[in-house]
């Protein structure tokens, strides 16, 4: 029997396997509304000398997230209500890159502090996510804290934040809940994940650090 498949096309040999940042041409912008976290923009964009089109999207401020794994091999979540789906999600902190200036190492421990009350002696970049691109420039970089002690920080958790509750899970009860769809933040899906097929590789210790070069955002100067 003959296959009749088609060759998928192959990396040349040696080529490395990586995103290509590279933004077209942008003929014009229109900021359709502004909000709170982020704005909804149409770009006309130059795809090609003969082709032009049109796209929308969110312009968002980018975010952290961090995995903590204690000495126990357990991870850190928080329940926090999200309006937007209408629930109340399983998480691992996270926060917005909205202070001018701010590290977003320094963003992501300032966070686990703020929402868990935990501070880390060891932070290594976990992954690197762009959650909706079809639909939003967002990009979030979990980091994988480790070394935890409690942080003495005084802060007041308002809105939302209010009803957080914190919990220590084992690293297999939270995978297996991701697999079987009773965790969906796709952040926390995605952290604990990739810690199990890290764990299952190289190691920890093979990690890029805290301070990796941020994923480049064209467009935003």
């Amino acid at each position: 029997m003959t296959d009749q498949t088609s060759p998928e096309p192959a990396l040349e040999t040696g080529a490395a396997l990586r995103d290509e940042v590279g933004r077209r041409s942008v003929a014009a912008r229109r900021t359709l509304h502004e909000g709170m976290i982020f704005d909804l923009v149409r770009d006309t964009v130059d795809f090609t000398a003969e082709v032009r089109f049109d796209r929308e999207y969110l312009c968002h401020t980018g975010a952290v997230a961090v995995l903590a794994l204690d000495e126990q091999d357990r991870v850190l979540l928080i329940r926090q209500y999200r309006h937007a789906v209408g629930a109340t999600l399983w998480e691992i902190p996270a926060g917005l890159l909205d202070r001018d200036g701010e590290a977003p190492h320094r963003a992501a421990l300032r966070e686990l502090a703020e929402e868990a009350g935990v501070s880390a002696t060891a932070l290594r970049t976990l992954v690197d996510l762009r959650p909706s691109p079809g639909g939003s420039d967002e990009v979030i970089r979990v980091y994988l804290a480790t070394g935890l002690t409690a942080a003495t920080l005084d802060f007041e958790r308002t809105d939302e934040e209010a009803e957080l509750i914190t919990a220590w899970v084992p690293l297999q009860e939270a995978i297996t809940a991701a697999l079987d769809g009773r965790i969906t933040n796709a952040t926390t899906v995605s952290a604990l994940l990739t810690l199990a097929a890290v764990r299952s590789g190289e190691g920890i210790a093979a990690l890029r650090p805290a301070d990796a070069p941020f994923l480049e955002r064209p467009g935003r100067d």
